[in-house]
């Protein structure tokens, strides 16, 4: 395949052309290679490769100059730091350098300095401002990043760090700490057809925080409420004199109580990252990180009456209420990862990428749990049995690209193949107890009794299952005119699904093979507004077997997307709308016949519309605001589930945070930011007569910065409204987060 000689350069683009041409010639660029896809080099990417341009204004706030006049800065890098609040580029939804503003899929990015601003305790406080997540589905946990995308769960096949999954299943979780990131993408949406396995509501995908250009030296200290404290420190820069080596060394240690009596969280976290470059072609990076959790469960499946709504005697349970029990309540996890990013640009055209991980995550968890409901007519004991997990996951991913940018004479092409594998193993073992002879005491909401003794527990699952995957995929994003892009995607999948059965010593082995498609269609007019429509379908093959060992079926569905995106002229801002029509088939329904079966007899649709506003006002004036709806309906299973909308499940998402730092004179350095996060009621019941009210949260945070050093105090839920964040059944409701006062004191040198 040869480059063709390029269609007609628009002014502006000829202006660009021509600055690039002048910089090249003094000699800014390192290497021949054109390096269209190779990372540039700014702070937080490691150096080297050619330097991309991209035309601002003398003002630089990202216009279109009214003049020829222009000056120049390094284009972003798509896996690296944001400049402000607003991103301009993404490699999730494409897997390919693209900007925003030209990608036909409702995409949001969260960078370094809104996390910062935030300082979210998890992964479901950091998309919190984010259009169409619901985070922090059973309130604050520690042991998983719990989240609804478009209102399906995303948290088990939606989970992805630097391109790559972290596939979470059973009782098996990796949970990333938020310190170190750089940014997180929220692709909504399937996305199947360029990562295989997954969902139909989209994903987040993390981006590690890697080596920067310049030196970098920054430690923090905080705490808190509940006793929380904490120490971070940052480390990275060149490496050597000759510009080839980069370091980072990322850790944070975190002590301190929850919000829950006697539950402590608990947590050690470390991550070492390397990149080499041999030249401006040529960028390997090492990656990895070891994270150990000591925590226990902060929600125990507590009862609607009691929570939601009062008792018959016009009580609720405490939020500080350990229903576990202190000496009942472990969670433990050790969990690490090794791997690297590889890329080398050949020319003008070609680019190669491998991304390759091996992770590995043992827990145990051992708890009380409630579920059961009250064991007394007085709804004052909470009945409880134990529960016991031990869980050892495998996975290894590793992923293949090869992209071409050329020109056929007609149209511009940029061409995505790519292959890719995934190996996950599980050794599942979980139990039981208190059902048969020794029971477990019941908890008394009135007067918690503490220190109930423990209980033997019998083995019910214990499973070796291997689950692999195989993908093959293509894409070509074609400019059928300057204005108008066309993306076409294709994959087939080969899956193998094998499930050992300790217990009853059988095995089962299923393959299941898809084709997936996308097509999206956008047009950008010169005054910043870009129209699309798009349709994806999705594959979501299942791991584990039902209660009576037999494989479930793939998930399966489609999508059609239409939106506008705009990126607002005379602003650094950008507007992304959308309206949506998601359809999941085959989806797992309870047994009514057997509380511990499935039953894949569902099909579910959402059709909705989602709003999200991101925008740099100035320099120091940030906000971002976001708006969901959407209606979620069960279309086939339970007859009496059918015309309903799945429990746990908000249909209505708003939030806004703005964020202000005094520029000039004598209060120069000091900041504050204010922000508000609705939810929407949801149902607590399949039939939709048990509700769980809609709630208004504020957030507020003040800093000042002076020197290297900054100060800040956030509070999450300000207020400290109290709430059930989402309930399962009407047995099963989950206590959101309390009013979280976090202090910190950070220096950079």
């Amino acid at each position: 395949m040869r480059a063709q000689p390029s269609a007609p350069v628009p002014p502006r683009r000829r202006v660009v052309a021509m600055l690039a041409a002048g910089v090249s010639l003094l000699g800014l660029t390192a290497g021949s290679a054109a390096a269209q896809e190779a990372t540039p080099p700014r702070q937080g990417a490691a150096a080297g490769g050619a330097i991309q341009l991209e035309a601002i204004d003398v003002a630089g706030n990202g216009t279109r100059p009214a003049a020829a006049i222009v000056a120049a800065r390094p284009q972003e890098d798509p896996r690296g730091p944001i400049d402000g609040y607003v991103a301009k580029r993404t490699l999730t939804s494409t897997k390919t350098d693209t900007p925003l503003i030209e990608t036909p899929q409702s995409v949001t990015v969260i960078g370094r300095e809104q996390i910062d601003a935030l300082k979210p305790q998890q992964v479901g406080d950091a998309v919190a401002y984010s259009a169409g997540v619901f985070g922090n589905v059973f309130g604050p946990d520690p042991r998983v990043d719990f989240f609804l995308i478009r209102g399906f769960t995303a948290n088990d096949t939606g989970l992805y760090r630097d391109g790559l999954q972290l596939f979470n299943y059973g009782f098996a979780a990796y949970k990333v700490d938020t310190f170190g990131l750089e940014r997180i993408d929220v692709l909504r949406g399937p996305a199947a057809v360029l990562f295989g396995q997954g969902g139909p509501g989209g994903l987040i995908n993390l981006i590690s925080k890697k080596p920067p250009v310049d030196p970098l030296r920054y430690i923090e200290v905080g705490g808190g409420s509940f006793g929380q404290k904490y120490l971070a420190f940052d480390l990275g820069g060149p490496a050597d004199k000759d510009g080839h080596w980069f370091y980072r060394l990322t850790g944070i240690g975190r002590q301190g109580g929850t919000q829950v009596d006697g539950l402590d969280e608990n947590r050690g976290y470390i991550a070492p990252t390397v990149t080499y470059k041999p030249d401006g072609a040529t960028t390997f990076t090492l990656l990895s990180s070891l994270q150990y959790d000591d925590t226990g469960r902060l929600n125990a499946f507590l009862p609607y009456y009691g929570t939601v709504r009062p008792t018959v005697l016009g009580l609720r349970v405490r939020q500080s209420d350990n229903v576990s029990d202190p000496s009942n309540n472990t969670y433990r996890r050790m969990q690490a990862n090794i791997g690297y990013e590889f890329e080398h640009v050949f020319d003008d055209t070609w680019t190669f990428r491998q991304n390759l991980r091996y992770a590995f995550s043992d827990s145990l968890d051992d708890a009380f749990l409630g579920g059961l409901g009250y064991a007394d007519a007085n709804q004052t004991q909470i009945a409880r049995y134990r529960f016991r997990a031990a869980s050892r996951a495998r996975l290894f991913n590793v992923d293949n690209q090869a992209v071409a940018r050329f020109d056929d004479g007609l149209f511009r092409h940029t061409v995505l193949m790519g292959l890719d594998y995934k190996n996950f193993q599980l050794n599942d073992n979980q139990a039981t107890g208190g059902f048969a002879g020794v029971p477990v005491p019941n908890f008394n909401i009135i007067t918690p009794n503490y220190g109930a003794p423990s209980v033997p527990v019998a083995p019910y699952l214990v499973n070796y299952d291997v689950f692999q995957q195989l993908g093959l995929y293509y894409q070509d994003q074609i400019k059928l005119t300057p204005e108008l892009t066309l993306v076409v995607s294709g994959r087939g999948d080969f899956t193998s699904n094998e499930v050992n059965n300790r217990l009853a010593s059988t095995q089962t082995r299923q393959s299941a093979n898809a084709f997936t498609q996308r097509y999206g269609l956008i047009y950008n007019f010169d005054f910043g507004l870009a129209p699309y429509v798009s349709y994806a379908t999705f594959f979501n093959p299942q791991v584990g077997t039902n209660f009576f060992s037999q494989p479930f079926k793939p998930t399966t569905g489609d999508q059609f997307e239409a939106g506008i995106k705009y990126e607002i002229p005379g602003a650094n801002a950008f507007l992304t709308v959308a309206a949506f029509d998601l359809a999941l088939a085959n989806s797992l329904t309870s047994d009514p016949t057997n509380p511990l079966n499935q039953l894949q007899l569902g099909e579910t649709r959402s059709r909705g519309f989602e709003a999200q506003l991101v925008a740099n006002i100035t320099t120091d004036f940030n906000v971002v605001a976001s708006f969901t709806s959407y209606n979620l309906e069960i279309t086939k299973g339970d007859v009496g589930a059918i015309g309903r909308t799945p429990t746990n499940t908000p249909e209505t998402l708003a939030s806004i945070f703005a964020d202000y730092t005094i520029p000039t004179g004598d209060w120069a350095g000091f900041g504050f930011g204010a922000g508000v996060r609705y939810v929407g009621r949801s149902f607590a019941d399949v039939n939709n007569t048990l509700t769980v009210p809609e709630r208004a949260l504020f957030d507020a945070v003040v800093h000042y910065s002076r020197d290297n050093w900054r100060f800040a105090i956030n509070a999450a839920n300000l207020a400290d409204k109290r709430f059930v964040s989402s309930c399962q059944s009407v047995n099963a409701c989950f206590y959101g987060e309390q009013r979280r006062i976090t202090a910190s004191l950070s220096y950079k040198w």
